[in-house]
């Protein structure tokens, strides 16, 4: 089963993940580095699946069979895990608002699906233009 995983910017700085998809189980990983997040939840993934066993629990039909994750970021855990953009000049590059993609980095606002897939795109389209760079 394909859980989404959707990596943060924790208060501290550091990283944190959580998986909205898994209704009903409270699944969660955190790190200095999103290495050490990503190493995290499955460390509390184990231990959650290891209580049900122990406790002869059935096991929420959201944990019976493999789990893979596929990791997504919110605006918050993109800039963290990518600090060589300047907001405002990627806002420009992807065609968005710079004030707003402020505001989406520090979570003061939540972009739209229609918002998110426009600034992917635009993000996509500029990785692929990188991906000629010769010198």
């Amino acid at each position: 089963m394909k859980v989404f995983a959707v990596i943060e910017r924790a208060s501290d700085g550091g990283y944190g993940i959580c998986c909205p998809d898994l209704k009903g189980v409270a699944l969660y990983g955190y790190g200095l580095t999103e290495q050490e997040a990503k190493e995290d939840l499955l460390f509390n993934l184990e231990g959650i699946l290891e209580h049900y066993e122990e406790e002869n629990l059935p096991l929420p039909e959201v944990l019976n069979g493999k789990i893979v994750f596929e990791y997504k970021y919110d605006f918050s855990g993109f800039f963290q895990a990518y600090p060589i953009f300047n907001v405002s000049e990627l806002a420009i590059t992807v065609g968005v608002n710079s004030s707003l993609l402020r505001k989406y980095k520090k979570r003061l606002a939540f972009a739209s699906p229609r918002q998110r897939k426009k600034i992917e795109t635009g993000i996509h389209s500029l990785a692929q233009k990188l991906s000629t760079v010769q010198f």
